[in-house]
């Protein structure tokens, strides 16, 4: 697909990184990005999850799949369980002698567990 050595070529170029610097990133020779890059062979799945990794892009991009970067399903955001231990480490982050550090710790476990206390 001509695709994947287009955006594997635009993400290598956007760091301004040579055909040789990259191959040595990601463990693999220059005429092998260069194939990949012309489309003159198809990347095997370890140099695209190298390029996913180190250009912290996801395989959708790669694969043109979706324009953004980070993919179609990066806007999940995992809940933070509001544990006793959350809330100690919370605790002790903030210094106690502070008059904001009560609303200080309040508003990051809101933030951290979505809202709740």
């Amino acid at each position: 697909m001509k695709i994947i050595g287009d955006r594997m070529k635009a993400l290598r170029k956007s760091v301004k990184h040579t055909q040789g610097e990259l191959a040595k990133i990601i463990g693999t020779n220059i005429s092998s990005v260069n194939r990949y890059e012309n489309n003159q062979a198809e990347a095997p799945y370890k140099i695209l999850l190298a390029y996913a990794d180190y250009f912290d892009v996801s395989l959708d991009y790669i694969y043109g799949r979706t324009d953004k970067p980070q993919g179609r399903v990066y806007d999940f955001v995992p809940k933070v369980e509001n544990s006793k231990e959350m809330k100690a480490f919370i605790d002790m982050c903030f210094d106690p002698e502070s008059p904001m550090s009560d609303k200080l710790k309040d508003t990051l476990l809101k933030m951290m567990t979505g809202g709740e206390k």
